[in-house]
């Protein structure tokens, strides 16, 4: 999801001194020795049926109350299911490590448990903040080993957890409001090249311990932000041994007082193409997508209904599934100014929900 412009708004000034600071010490921006070239070998992407011709799984993040996205619960679930009027195939949420390594084995059991795939964000942060820069779980710190033990431990709970599950770590990666786009990681060509160090090296690490049922996905941003040669998403996939899926987001206005109305074909145009040639033997899903209430540009009902209809009308013919963005947080101190984007909060959106995903070709339940 792209980063707030209410929050902050990040400058040239800060994006060229980030660039030039990872670790704190003068020649971090150097190239160093690392090599994650070698082919990964251990077994992953196992257990989860991919949908048929012209069919779609349906998925979720139910939204939690901290915008946190780790609190998530299963009324928020109920909630959901309720006025989408389908369940869903998998349930996404945060792993976010500032608050735990450990494998978030409770979270899961219940998704688990009510059918649906657990669908984690590993998210190796210190903190929730965006638009900073990375002091703990830095790139070169994941290239360089420092946390191998959570990993493999994290690794050995996801063998033990035993049943289907997709990860994906790198969130929007060409965005830069995420501490691991190459604008906090020294830019140029050296920020992309760590990534794609750091998805390799995070996925061999937790295969070698047997976690054969995660299925891996690396997830991008419509648009590449900063808009520069050396930021486009192409640039930082980690290959084809180590990404099982691919997938995108694309918003419509995320705040009431966002001066444009994105449309979403315009988001998913904008990368499709690019990434179904990255990785034309891959399955493309559309990862993340939402718009909020309350905005004067545009109507969140229409956004939906239209976005709804070009997915499951198969106007990108890689596309395999869906989620939306069923969160709501605060941007301000006017309760007005909230960010909403819950189907059962915004009026008219719930029938949306039911007209298009009781469609036969929508999958509420994994294969």
């Amino acid at each position: 999801m792209k980063a707030n412009p209410l929050i902050l708004v990040v400058t040239l000034l800060s994006a060229a001194l980030a660039a030039c600071a990872d670790g704190g010490d003068s020649d971090s921006c150097a190239r160093f020795d690392y090599d994650e070239s070698a082919e990964i070998t251990d077994a992953h992407g196992a257990g989860i049926t991919l949908p048929g011709d012209g069919e779609y799984y349906h998925g979720v993040y139910p939204g939690g109350t901290t915008g946190e996205e780790d609190d998530i619960t299963p009324a928020d679930v109920d909630a959901y299911e309720t006025a989408a009027g389908k369940q869903a195939a998998w349930i996404y949420f945060s792993n976010n490590w500032y608050r735990s390594r450990a494998f978030p084995v409770a979270t899961a059991t219940w998704i688990r448990d009510r059918g649906s795939i657990p669908f984690i964000r590993l998210m190796l942060r210190s903190s929730p903040d965006q638009n900073v820069k990375e002091t703990t779980f830095t790139l070169r710190a994941v290239i360089e080993g420092a946390f191998d033990a959570d990993l493999a431990a994290w690794g050995d709970a996801a063998k033990d957890f035993g049943t289907p599950m997709i990860v994906e770590w790198g969130t929007e990666m060409n965005g830069y409001w995420f501490s691991w786009n190459g604008t906090w990681n020294c830019g140029g060509d050296e920020g992309p090249k760590r990534f794609q160090a750091a998805f390799r090296h995070i996925v061999r690490t937790i295969s070698s311990r047997g976690a054969d049922n995660i299925t891996w996905a690396f997830h991008v941003n419509g648009d590449d932000d900063p808009d520069e040669e050396w930021n486009r998403f192409e640039h930082y996939y980690p290959g084809d041994d180590a990404a099982d899926w691919v997938g995108i987001s694309s918003y419509g206005a995320q705040t009431p007082l966002d001066e444009e109305w994105p449309a979403f074909e315009d988001g998913v145009d904008a990368s499709y193409q690019r990434l179904a040639e990255l990785a034309p033997d891959k399955p493309v899903f559309i990862f993340e997508f939402g718009v909020t209430r309350n905005n004067p540009l545009g109507d969140p009902v229409a956004w939906a209904d239209s976005a709804l209809e070009q997915i499951i009308s198969g106007d990108w013919p890689q596309v395999l599934g869906f989620s939306w963005w069923n969160e709501t947080w605060q941007n301000d101190d006017d309760p007005a100014h909230d960010t909403n984007m819950r189907v059962q909060d915004i009026s008219g959106m719930s029938d949306v929900f039911k007209s298009r995903l009781s469609d036969a070709a929508v999958i509420g339940r994994p294969l």
